[in-house]
């Protein structure tokens, strides 16, 4: 009879153990002892049993359809399919073309209900140890991760994957050429100002390699993601996917991520500080929000600061032509579209809002403010202090009675300790009494504690009130010198959100400060600032400072 063979293994690394050969070597003694005619030998070196598209067994399908064997013979049952699904569909094709299907550690199937029985329960069993061991794979690797293992071999540009070795577990270390140059695209996007294209022209003009080893033009989504990768700081995440059935046809499955919350961090030498990475994430988050494409240059000073105070959106920037022929620029709301507001009853009741004159009116106010520091001092009281503000000398003087009384607490704990040594008090005396002192020694501790930060709080308002002069005093030596592109890059640094409701608009600032002493932390990280422009580049960051209201009143009917 006309005979072929199949052999499969799963992974490269059996096929260079020799487990491909071993399983061959069986198969070709097997025939010789049937005394039959070796015809073909099909092979799936490397190819889990899973899959049904196999090169080689589509190969042996092919030639039973041709009519060119007889007989097959196999190791196992598990080596044709690891499913049992897909070993019936090869069993039952093989036999509509007339192949016998013969198996080494396995009874002939036939018309045996017993061989066949013991068939399909070996198939079912090799199909749930590939469950298991896929799920004692899959649990192996959280353990490793939670350990603090790098399992990815793909490591991030600037990084080398050590593997596991006497020293610890499989870990990345800071690769020094590769690490330079991350340092330098951080320092030029955030530090210099230079956009993502420009960053990318001069590591061409540099002659430096790309992440892949080519001398080439770095593409401008590998920088994105560069600039965007946590592993700089010294995070690494495992366990970000998981892998779901795809409802396409063409595909079995898809990768699908996770929540944050089930992603499990792995620490790695970090290359760059969080201060420098949350401000090239600012940078990314501003250079979006005011790119100059399609945007007229001269028009639209508060183009992205302005929302609608009944919707709470943005709004778009657009002309429109007036009765008498002139041309007009607006801002008007985007729930004005029905279809972005999700319907006709929601399409958003305001009226659209004219450029020029609310362009001017916010300029305006934000120079008034400015020009008085201490009403900029006040509104910030007025957004975090929710009690009048304490004296100093009355705070001190407080915290100096109860360091008195703390010592006097602690002075008559030890006097009770005395007492019971010397047996002049018993044990439940000794208990009661310890317990009502200690309770008066916590009341008295939270208390100095909240003294403490009392005093801390009008400190750093002393000091926020000299930095909010200091800044105000800057900007209005140049204020009135501005050109259009300099106003506009003021209003987007001092500018939080202009909220237009009717005729009354709301006005939020966010005044930047230079850097708190070193002994005194600051409220809102520090954010540098992304543009080569004097205002913005002064390395300030961002405090909020006031909520400011105002009215456009006549000034504004004609535009209304």
């Amino acid at each position: 009879m006309r005979t072929a063979i199949y052999a499969r293994v799963s992974t490269e690394g059996q096929q260079q153990r020799g487990t491909i050969g071993s399983q061959l070597q069986v198969l070709r003694q097997r025939v010789a002892a049937e005394g039959d005619e070796l015809v073909a030998e099909f092979c799936d070196d490397g190819h889990s049993g899973a899959r049904l598209d196999r090169p080689g067994l589509d190969a042996l399908r092919d030639a039973a359809e041709a009519g060119l064997i007889d007989t097959v013979w196999c190791l196992s049952p598990d080596r044709l399919a690891r499913i049992y699904a897909y070993q019936v569909i090869v069993l039952d094709e093989l036999a509509r073309h007339g192949v016998t299907v013969r198996f080494t550690d396995a009874p002939t199937i036939d018309d045996d209900p017993q061989a066949r029985l013991l068939t399909q329960v070996q198939g079912v069993i090799a199909e749930y140890e590939r469950a298991k061991i896929t799920e004692r794979y899959r649990r192996g690797k959280l353990f490793r991760s939670r350990a603090g293992e790098v399992l990815a071999w793909r490591t991030p540009y600037g990084y080398r994957r050590v593997p596991r070795d006497g020293n610890g577990p499989a870990r990345l270390e800071i690769f020094e050429p590769e690490a330079t140059v991350v340092r330098r695209i951080f320092d030029d996007y955030v530090s210099v100002g230079h956009s993502i294209r420009e960053i990318a022209q001069r590591l061409y003009a540099d002659d430096i390699p790309t992440p892949r080893g080519r001398h080439g033009v770095w593409g401008v989504s590998t920088l994105c993601r560069l600039l965007r990768n946590e592993a700089y700081v010294g995070r690494v995440y495992f366990n970000r996917t998981e892998t779901v059935p795809d409802p396409r046809s063409t595909r079995k499955t898809k990768q699908v991520p996770r929540p944050r919350e089930d992603w499990i961090p792995i620490a790695v030498p970090a290359l760059i500080s969080e201060h420098i990475f949350h401000a090239a994430a600012t940078v990314s988050r501003d250079n979006s929000q005011w790119s100059p494409r399609r945007a007229e240059p001269g028009k639209w000073l508060l183009r992205g600061l302005v929302k609608c105070g009944t919707c709470a959106v943005g709004t778009n920037c657009h002309k429109m032509r007036g009765r008498n022929g002139t041309w007009h620029r607006y801002y008007y709301c985007r729930n004005h579209d029905v279809v972005r507001a999700g319907g006709a009853e929601h399409r958003c009741p305001e009226r659209n809002i004219r450029a020029d004159a609310l362009d001017t009116f916010v300029f305006d106010q934000v120079r008034a403010a400015l020009l008085r520091p201490d009403v900029l001092l006040v509104g910030e009281q007025a957004v975090l202090a929710h009690s009048p503000t304490p004296d100093d000398e009355l705070l001190a003087a407080e915290l100096t009675r109860l360091d008195r009384r703390l010592d006097a607490a602690t002075a008559e704990r030890r006097r009770l300790a005395d007492l019971y040594q010397t047996g002049l008090l018993d044990l439940t005396e000794l208990q009661r009494r310890a317990t009502d002192i200690d309770r008066r020694r916590n009341d008295l501790q939270q208390r100095r504690d909240t003294l403490i930060d009392q005093r801390r709080e009008l400190t750093r308002d002393n000091q926020l009130r000299t930095r909010v002069a200091g800044f105000a005093q800057r900007v209005l030596t140049i204020i009135d010198q501005l050109t259009f592109g300099q106003r506009q890059q003021l209003l987007r640094l001092v500018v939080e959100e202009v909220r237009v409701t009717g005729w009354n608009v709301q006005i939020q600032l966010r005044i930047p400060l230079d850097d708190p002493p070193a002994d005194q932390p600051s409220r809102a990280a520090p954010h540098p600032m992304s543009t080569e422009d004097g205002l913005r580049s002064l390395g300030m960051h961002r405090q909020p400072v006031v909520g400011a209201a105002g009215s456009l009143g006549r000034r504004a009917r004609h535009w209304r």
